[in-house]
C-alpha cells in the first residue's frame, strides 16, 4: 500500500511538473497548451511511452472535476435573467447547429454501412462542441467579455441543455429498452432540468445570500461542495453532470459569483489539464492509422459547419464580420460529450470501428480548433478582414442618382 502511494505520488507530481513546462511552452510560442496537454495524454497513455498505472483513477476522477469546474466557472459568467434572454433569442441558432452538425454524422455512419443505431450516436458526436476546451480557449485568448462570447455559450447551454435529452435517448435505444421504458428515462431527464432551472432562476439571490464572501475558506467549500453535489445529483438522475454545474454557476449572482470565480480559478486550471490528459490516456495510438483518413474527412467537413454555425447565429444578433469569424471558429472542438457518446456505444457494442473513429476524429478537431481559433488575431488575418468589410460597404454604398 506504502509503495503504490509513493508511486502514485511520483507520476501525479511528474505529471503536472511536465504539464506546468508545456503550459508555459505553449504560452511562449503563442498558443493554447490544450493540443500539448492531449498529445502528453497520448504519449502515456494505452500503448504510449511509460503508462501511468498507479494514477489512472484518480486522474479519471480529477478529469470529471475539471469538466464540473469548466461548466460552472462558466455558469457564473452570467446571471439567469441573461441565460433566458439568450436562449429565447438563441434558439434558432440551436436548430441550425443541429441540422448542420448532426446530419453529417448520420449520413457518415449510414454511407459506411454502420446501421441507423451507429447513425443516431455519430450524429451527436458531431453535432455537440466541447464546452469545456472552448471555455478554457475563450479564457486563455481573453475573449470572455467580446460580443460574441454569449452567442458562443447560448450555442453551448442549447447544446448542453439539449444532451440532457439526448443521452437518456441513446441509452435506451442502444439498451433496447421498451418504449415505456425509454419514455420514462427521458422524462426523469426533463424534470430534473426544468427543476433545476426554476430554482436558479427563482431562487438564486437567496442561494447567493447564503453565502458569504468575508470568508474565502467558507466561500471555496460551499460554492465547490455545492456544485459537486449538485453534479452528481444530476448525473444520478441521467442528466449530465456538466448542465448541472453550469446551473449551479447561473444560480449564483452578485459579489459572491465575482469571489467563487477568483477562488475558483486556479482549481480550474488545475483540473482542466487533468481532463485533457485523461482524454489522450484513453486512446490506444495503434488504433488510430486504419481510421485517421475518414475521421480527417469527417472533422473537415463537420469543423466547416461548425463554423458556418457560428457565422450564422452572431450575425442574428448584429455582430459584425470579426466577430461572426470568431464565434465560429472557436466552435470547433468537440470534446468530452463526444467521448461520453462513443463510451456508450463500446459499452453496448455498436461496430467496433466506431470507438476508434470517434476517438481520432475528437483529437483532430480538439488540436486543430485551439490552434485555429487564433487567427483572428493575427495581423494578416486582421487585414484580410479589413478588406471584406471595405468591399461589403463598397457593395452596399448607393449609386449616385444620375442628374
Amino acid at each position: 500500500m506504502q509503495h503504490h502511494t509513493t508511486i502514485l505520488l511520483i507520476e501525479i507530481g511528474a505529471l503536472l511538473f511536465g504539464l506546468g513546462m508545456l503550459g508555459r511552452l505553449g504560452r511562449r510560442v503563442g498558443m493554447s497548451p490544450i493540443p500539448l496537454y492531449l498529445l502528453a495524454g497520448v504519449a502515456f497513455g494505452q500503448g504510449g511511452l511509460i503508462p501511468l498505472s498507479a494514477s489512472e483513477e484518480f486522474i479519471a476522477v480529477g478529469a470529471q472535476i475539471g469538466v464540473i469546474l469548466l461548466l460552472v466557472m462558466l455558469g457564473l459568467e452570467y446571471s439567469a435573467d441573461e441565460l433566458v434572454g439568450n436562449l429565447r433569442t438563441a434558439a434558432p441558432a440551436g436548430l441550425i447547429d443541429m441540422l448542420l452538425n448532426a446530419l453529417p454524422g448520420a449520413a457518415f455512419a449510414l454511407l459506411l454501412g454502420w446501421g441507423w443505431e451507429a447513425a443516431l450516436v455519430l450524429a451527436g458526436i458531431t453535432w455537440v462542441s466541447s464546452s469545456g476546451v472552448i471555455a478554457k480557449v475563450l479564457s486563455d485568448l481573453g475573449r470572455v467579455g467580446n460580443r460574441e462570447t454569449p452567442t458562443i455559450l447560448s450555442v453551448l447551454v442549447i447544446e448542453d441543455l439539449a444532451m440532457a435529452f439526448y443521452l437518456p435517448v441513446v441509452t435506451a435505444v442502444l439498451a433496447g429498452l421498451s418504449l415505456a421504458n425509454g419514455l420514462s428515462t427521458l422524462g426523469v431527464a426533463v424534470v430534473t432540468v426544468v427543476a433545476v432551472l426554476v430554482v436558479a432562476i427563482r431562487y438564486g439571490g437567496e442561494i447567493s445570500r447564503f453565502m458569504s464572501v468575508k470568508d474565502p475558506e467558507a466561500l471555496l467549500l460551499s460554492v465547490l461542495g455545492l456544485t459537486l453535489f449538485i453534479a452528481g445529483v444530476a448525473g444520478e438522475l441521467k442528466v449530465s453532470e456538466a448542465v448541472g454545474a453550469f446551473l449551479v454557476g447561473i444560480a449564483i449572482s452578485g459579489p459572491v459569483a465575482h469571489n467563487a470565480t477568483q477562488i475558483l480559478s486556479p482549481l480550474r486550471d488545475l483540473f482542466a489539464a487533468v481532463f485533457f490528459v485523461f482524454f489522450g490516456l484513453s486512446t490506444d495510438p495503434a488504433d488510430m492509422p486504419p481510421v485517421l483518413l475518414p475521421a480527417l474527412g469527417l472533422a473537415v467537413l463537420t469543423m466547416l459547419t461548425k463554423v458556418l454555425t457560428g457565422y450564422l447565429a452572431a450575425g442574428r444578433v448584429g455582430i459584425a464580420l470579426p466577430g461572426r469569424i470568431r464565434a465560429g471558429l472557436a466552435l470547433m472542438p468537440r470534446g468530452e460529450f463526444s467521448v461520453v457518446i462513443a463510451g456508450l456505444a463500446v459499452a453496448y457494442g455498436v461496430d467496433p470501428r466506431l470507438a476508434p473513429l470517434a476517438t481520432a476524429y475528437v483529437l483532430i478537431t480538439v488540436v486543430s480548433g485551439p490552434l485555429l481559433a487564433r487567427l483572428p488575431d493575427y495581423a494578416w488575418f486582421k487585414e484580410w478582414v479589413r478588406k471584406r468589410m471595405a468591399a461589403q460597404r463598397a457593395a452596399q454604398k448607393p449609386l449616385p442618382s444620375p442628374e
